[in-house]
């Protein structure tokens, strides 16, 4: 196994704090896709909402919009836990 140097051999000090940066950040990423799955829901809530009440379709049509955009954000942080593999 190569550790941090690239030599091959039993893993370093910073190899375990290499990963426990990584745990880390991956902690986080998995926090802000939940808070943009959280708004995601409230865009979608807040939508129907102005359709039943026969909101104006310009503003309707913004909101969806500002939905899909958070729908982007989630899949760009999806991508950067889980790349893609190229086979």
């Amino acid at each position: 196994m190569l550790n941090t140097n690239g030599r091959h051999g039993p893993p370093s000090a910073r190899d375990g704090e290499l990963k426990r940066m990584a745990d880390q950040e991956q902690a986080e990423l998995r926090l802000a896709i939940a808070r943009l799955r959280q708004e995601h829901e409230d865009y979608d809530a807040a939508i129907n909402a102005m359709i039943q009440v026969g909101c104006d379709a310009l503003r309707v049509q913004r909101m969806k919009k500002k939905k899909l955009v958070i729908k982007d954000k989630i899949s760009k942080i999806e991508d950067q836990i889980i790349p893609d593999i190229i086979a």
